[in-house]
């Protein structure tokens, strides 16, 4: 039995042209990790929400532009030049309806400060303005797949024990990070300057986010496909326990 997992995605393109899309290493990763992977097209009919729901056994909330400020009460700094409140709106609606059924959900990057946005937490809009001393986060010019800073995981977590490891080296592409806490939230990973690199539920569900970029890594570094594994299997739960 294989879990259907979807993928969220981005509004791309130019002019009249858009398109929804995602990167292919999502895809391979999830395949990888032994799920089948589906694309999620943002929608614009409230009514297809309980439809997707219905066809998937997780979800996993991809990376890409910041998230609104407006939607954790707060104006946006300079440094916010990229957003897509129709995106986030459709993946907000995706997740109430997912998070009420306790799907296994996984975010990443964007994905992970979405799960702690529509939790009621909120972010640090931009970390090299609003967190002093904070070190390279999101270098411009190497590969997505090079290891760039290392990362503290609690070792009484499910990251903690879905890599069996208390520090690891992980790339990094982001500006952005989990602030304030939302509800029923755990930090299980820092980074070195005590950026908030990995969030997880409390509660007995699979609800984790990490900031940083492991599906880029699990061709070149094969442990993190451990994360893509973990994931699945509590889906392939959900499944079973569902019908």
């Amino acid at each position: 039995m294989k879990a259907i997992i979807g993928l969220t995605t981005f509004l791309g393109g130019k002019s009249r042209s858009f398109f929804s899309s995602v990167n292919d290493s999502y895809i391979y990763s999830v395949s990888a990790g032994g799920g089948v992977p589906v694309n999620i097209p943002i929608s614009h009919n409230e009514e297809d929400y309980d439809s997707y729901i219905e066809i998937l056994d997780g979800i996993l909330f991809t990376g890409g532009d910041d998230i609104v400020p407006i939607y954790y009460g707060e104006n946006p700094l300079k440094e916010v030049d990229s957003i897509c409140s129709v995106r986030d709106e459709h993946e907000f609606k995706l997740f109430k309806k997912a998070y009420e059924r306790k799907m296994p959900m996984l975010g990443i990057c964007r994905g992970a400060q979405l799960l702690n946005v529509a939790l009621g937490g909120n972010l640090y809009q931009d970390i090299n303005q609003q967190i002093p001393d904070s070190l390279g986060h999101y270098p411009t010019e190497s590969a997505d797949d090079e290891l760039y800073h290392s990362v503290k995981i609690k070792k009484e977590s499910k990251l903690g024990n879905i890599f069996g490891e208390e520090k690891m080296y992980v790339n990094s592409f982001h500006h952005q990070s989990v602030k304030k806490l939302g509800t029923n939230l755990i930090i299980t990973a820092l980074s070195e300057d005590g950026i908030i690199e990995g969030i997880e539920s409390i509660e007995d569900r699979f609800l984790i986010g990490v900031q940083w970029h492991p599906e880029c890594l699990t061709k070149r570094y094969p442990k993190f496909l451990k994360l893509f594994n973990g994931f699945i299997h509590a889906a392939i739960e959900y499944k079973q326990n569902r019908f």
